[in-house]
């Protein structure tokens, strides 16, 4: 049995334990690994993610009420809510979309892996005005690691919305099934998250990355090559959790729309390299590394873009070993584990490494010849137990398709 035959296997038990019934079907989303492009989703910036073979499964079917009731591997009893008071739990007006809420006075009444999916039974509603949906059952069970920065959320919302798009008869497109997803993030749960995540999960396909502007959404595929080069995604989860509704992701930015302000423009996506030289005049050292960072990333993806379809995927890695520095040292993201992790893959002889997702924990990325993975690994696990930190947990991931329904 594979790990997505394990996955689908468990969602249906688990429905069947805690609704005594069989699902309808069952819909499934995969994590995402972000290639290279961080923190510029939100900056209207470019990110080149890429959808990975591990995912969210969620079964559902409808109860014939006017309620939603979930259940997840996440924790144990079902989480009920009406659907009538979903509107009271996430007011329409709590936040702007795309923005971290003021208040979302009622949402503490549920575990906060709750909000996630009834986030998007909030979401999918407004979104498509369906006022009249009727009550569901959802089972989750899902093998995206949690807090590693592989976006185990976005999974999460892609598999809830897919299977309420197709019970609800919704008719919403995967961009507009993404939106929903960032709504539910932004607004249900309160991390104030771009929607890069959303999209990799729904519009992912094998092999290949989403080479993404977050400004107009529109996306292209870019062919990655990495089985025909011989290459591997090894994932380094360091197993420092970390979540994107506390304070270190917010002030983040924060200082990014701080510096957009000062540089007089919508967004960073609307600041060059040439620009930097004024925005350190204009801005306090923190605030200007903190731009550095983005205006510098948001050029990184394009040349690596660029370098995928003229050169090939062997010569991407200095990009991704500068991504990690300025993570690392201008938006001050990164952790003792990560760069331990990000410097053990790069000596035992990956070609270019870097943290990936939101940061404060989480996970490294090398990008690996297959015949040094084992050296890989072996060398972070060492790494890690020479500098006193918890055994990380090291595997490779490959891009994968997007959500789906399975059956």
């Amino acid at each position: 049995m594979t790990a997505d035959e394990a996955m689908d296997a468990a969602a249906r038990a688990l429905f069947a334990t805690s609704f005594g019934t069989d699902p309808a079907g069952v819909w499934s989303a995969p994590g995402r690994v972000n290639l290279i492009g961080e923190h510029t989703d939100y900056n209207d910036g470019f990110v080149l993610p890429f959808a990975i073979d591990r995912r969210t499964h969620a079964a559902a079917r409808p109860n014939g009420t006017g309620r939603v009731r979930v259940a997840s591997t996440f924790a144990d009893g079902i989480v009920e809510v009406a659907l009538d008071d979903l509107d009271t739990m996430f007011p329409a007006d709590a936040a702007r979309p795309g923005a971290a809420p003021n208040a979302v006075p009622n949402a503490a009444r549920v575990a906060q892996w709750a909000a996630y999916p009834l986030g998007v039974a909030w979401a999918l509603r407004l979104a498509a005005a369906a006022r009249t949906a009727a009550g569901v059952d959802l089972a989750i069970a899902s093998d995206v690691p949690v807090g590693a920065g592989l976006s185990s959320s976005a999974a999460i919302e892609g598999a809830v919305a897919s299977a309420l798009n197709d019970l609800w008869g919704a008719g919403l497109d995967p961009v507009a099934l993404a939106q929903v997803g960032r709504r539910a993030e932004n607004e249900a749960v309160g991390a104030p998250t771009g929607i890069m995540d959303q999209m990799a999960s729904m519009l992912g396909r094998t092999d290949a990355a989403i080479f993404l502007d977050c400004r107009t959404l529109h996306a292209d595929v870019v062919d990655l090559g990495f089985a025909a080069a011989g290459l591997e995604i090894v994932v380094i989860d360091t197993r420092v959790s970390h979540t994107h509704a506390t304070g270190g992701y917010r002030d983040r930015r924060e200082a990014c729309e701080r510096g957009a302000v000062l540089m007089g423009v919508p967004a960073l996506r609307d600041v060059s390299v040439a620009d930097l030289a004024r925005a350190q005049t204009v801005m306090d050292a923190t605030t200007f590394r903190r731009v550095r960072h983005v205006v510098t990333e948001n050029q990184r993806v394009q040349d690596a873009v660029r370098t995928l379809r003229s050169v090939g995927p062997t010569a991407i890695g200095p990009l991704l070993d500068a991504s990690h520095a300025s993570m690392r040292d201008d938006f001050e993201i990164s952790t003792p584990e990560l760069d331990v992790a990000v410097s053990a893959a790069r000596a035992a002889g990956a070609l270019g490494a870097r943290m990936t997702g939101g940061g404060f924990g989480g996970a490294a990325i090398a990008l690996t010849p297959r015949d040094r993975v084992d050296h890989v690994a072996a060398a972070a696990a060492s790494a890690f137990e020479k500098a006193g930190f918890a055994a990380p947990h090291v595997f490779s991931v490959e891009p994968s398709d997007g959500a789906r329904r399975d059956a």
